[in-house]
């Protein structure tokens, strides 16, 4: 794979890469989860990809979990202010809540629905005025953040 040269129908591979076929980086970099951990914590790094070994958890470094409870109402706040200018971290918002990139649609029917290739959270919240607010939150290979909001 380019990864090492072959002497006598055998891959001697460079530093770095290992397998029958030098394929496999034993670079952990891609693994590395924002909190620093390997795989958060919750896999292991094979050939620089996360193998996540607890179910709910999937994503590039095992940080995104469908079923848990709280990817919602962790970022509410934050979309509640970039959406509409309200909420507990209004005053705050621009250093708080800057860490995704957001795109309004005019309707829940426009928002993003599963079956994409990044792990997608459906979310439904209430505002600081007690009315519903939609949005999805996803997290792609590199560890963008996106969120769709109902206008």
């Amino acid at each position: 794979t380019g990864n090492g040269i072959c002497k006598c129908r055998v891959c001697e591979c460079f530093p770095n890469f290992t397998g029958s076929a030098c394929d496999c980086s034993l670079d952990t970099t891609p693994c590395m989860a924002s909190n620093g951990q390997i795989c958060n914590g919750r896999g292991t790094c094979e050939c620089g990809t996360c193998n996540c070994t607890d179910p709910k958890f999937q994503g590039p470094a095992c940080e995104t979990c469908q079923t848990c409870l709280g990817v919602c109402a962790e970022h509410k706040d934050c979309i509640q202010c970039r959406a509409f200018d309200k909420g507990e971290k209004k005053e705050t918002c621009s250093q708080e809540c800057m860490h995704f990139n957001m795109t309004r649609v005019e309707s829940r029917d426009k928002l993003p629905q599963p079956g994409q290739p990044d792990p997608l959270s459906h979310c439904k919240e209430k505002d600081v005025d007690d009315c519903w607010f939609y949005f999805t939150y996803s997290v792609n290979s590199n560890g963008e953040a996106t969120v769709h909001v109902v206008e």
